[in-house]
Order: structure tokens, then sequence, then C-alpha cells
């Protein structure tokens, strides 16, 4: 039997970012150097797939400090820790190894930096999310407010309006963020941005690639886990952009094969923390129903690497 055509569009730059690719390499080093068990607080990234490879290999997820051992390594997820998390580690003279992300503690030092300037925080993020924990976490209760969207910065209540400073979670929506920092501006003139905006150039790349392939698909996957806030914005970035069918997928078993039936094009990407073999997993499953055209949609390279902590490292 014929199988129907279908072009895959298929986004680059899309899966693991450099941040994520670093924190999984902290966790397999850490295993190596100290043996299993290592203890991880938090989902080292948000991905199954990536989590339950690191537990077999001998990682041990935990949610807080006092679940570990005192005698065992514990290392800090990719998302970040509020300042708290590594104070009491050392009380308890713990080894630990801190994997967030190099962008993620650019914002840390950003915050650190305005509140000893005397400026009060206000965060664009999400809340409960590890990293706007974590970064909430830097300063005291109090100097950091967060707003989750426009309506949360009409209602929002600084000590002094003429003395804050802004920082974002770097996962979110572009477009959606750009608004609420024109609010922000609108009803805080003289409030303080970053030298460089906080949304890290993986997400923004992502996004970028989503709105490019959008206009030519019939439905987009995006290959990526339900708590993972940068995969989630991809499927908002898509719909957004004109695609009528865009929804986020943990694997293949996820397809919803009768949602998509008679499709002549699709967008396939995926978040930061998902990895390529997940992608190809997708791609395999429409070549079982198929006769796929592979269409790469290139919007951006990307080569950046960043280096592991010093104590995970090899001396000769």
């Amino acid at each position: 039997m014929t199988k129907p055509p279908l072009t895959i569009h298929l986004a680059e730059p899309r899966g693991f970012c450099a941040g994520v690719d670093r924190a999984i390499k902290i966790v397999e080093m850490a295993i190596e150097k100290w043996g299993a068990p290592v203890y991880v607080r938090h989902e080292i990234v948000h991905n199954r797939h990536v989590v339950d490879g690191l537990r077999d290999q001998g990682a041990v997820f935990v949610e807080e400090l006092d679940e570990c051992p005192p005698d065992r390594p514990v290392i800090f997820s990719a998302h970040g820790v509020p300042k708290s998390v590594p104070a009491a580690a050392e009380a308890r003279n713990m080894t630990f190894v801190d994997a967030t992300c190099p962008l993620v503690s650019k914002v840390h030092i950003e915050a650190a930096r305005h509140h000893e300037a005397g400026l009060q925080m206000i965060m664009i993020g999400h809340a409960g999310h590890p990293e706007t924990v974590g970064t909430m976490g830097q300063l005291p209760e109090g100097e950091v407010l967060l707003v989750e969207d426009v309506d949360d910065v009409a209602n929002v209540a600084p000590r002094d309006p003429n003395r804050l400073a802004f920082i974002t979670q770097t996962t979110l929506s572009v477009d959606d963020t750009a608004d609420m920092v024109a609010a922000l501006k609108a009803r805080f003139p003289n409030i303080v941005g970053p030298h460089k905006e906080d949304i890290c150039y993986a997400t923004t790349n992502r996004q970028e690639a989503v709105k490019a392939m959008a206009p030519l698909c019939d439905a987009i996957l995006v290959v990526g886990a339900p708590n993972s806030s940068n995969s989630r914005r991809l499927v908002e970035v898509g719909a957004r952009a004109g695609c009528d069918y865009a929804q986020l997928v943990q694997r293949a078993t996820d397809i919803d094969w009768r949602a998509i039936d008679g499709i002549r094009s699709l967008g396939v990407t995926a978040g930061a923390s998902a990895p390529e073999v997940l992608i190809q997993e997708v791609i395999d499953a429409f070549r079982d129903r198929y006769e796929v055209t592979i269409s790469p949609v290139v919007t951006a390279e990307e080569n950046v690497e960043f280096k592991v902590p010093r104590i995970l490292r090899v001396h000769a």
C-alpha cells in the first residue's frame, strides 16, 4: 500500500542547549568521580528520558536537601537554587556541585548588583517554577516582586516606584515578555533593565525557528516535557504564528494520530531539554506511516559551550 506524502519541516536549532548539555555532563562526571549514588536536588533538567537515563547510571533525584545523606555528593539543577540551599549544604559539610546554567547565574548576578545599588527587583516569571524560585531566593524576602502577566504589572506595589530594576526568567515567550517590559516601562519610567536581555539565546532561537516554520505547516509537534517552560512556550509560539494545530509530545507514543489525519506538512522541533533521540523517534514514527521528505528550517547556528565546574575536571 502506497504511503501518503508528508513534508517534515525540521527546526534548526532545536533540542539541547549548552546549559542543559553542561548539566547532564556534570551529573555523569560526578558519578564517574565519586561513584554511585550521587544525589541531585530537583530534576537536573525537565525531561523524563534524560532523568531516567541518569537514574540508571546511579543518580538519585530528590526535591529537598534534607533527603540527601551528608556523606554523598549532591548536585544542584540547571534551573538554579536559592542562596539558602548551598548555605545549608555547607553547614552540613556536604560536597556539592552547582549545575546552574551560566545564563541563569547571570540573572542572579544582575539581581545582586541591583540590590547592592538599593533597587528593588521586579521579576517577570512563572510562580513556582524552579528557576523563578532560585532567582527570587538570591535576595532577602520582599526584595523581588514577581509578575506573571500584564495585569500583574498594573497591580504590583513596590516600595519606591523610582528605585526599581527588572529581571526575567530565561525561558519565557520573547513576545509576551516584550509586552510586559513595555508595560513596566510605561508604569515605572525610571525602571532599570538588564544590559543584555535575560531570555537566553537558546529560547530565543527556538522560538524564531517555530515562527519561521509555522506558516508552512498543517501541524507542529514540540518534543518536550509538560513541566518544561521553554517547550510549552514553543507550542504557544507555533499557535500564534499561524499553525492551527500545535501540540507538545514527550515522545512518539504521545502523538494523537487521529487529530492530524490528512496533514501534508508537519513542523517538528524540541525544547532545550529534549534529546535528539526523542526527536528522531518522532520522525521515525511518521516514516512508518508516510513517505517523508525532510525540509530543514534553519534560522540560526549555535556553537555555545559552557565549561564544567573545576571540581569535576580531570587534572594530569
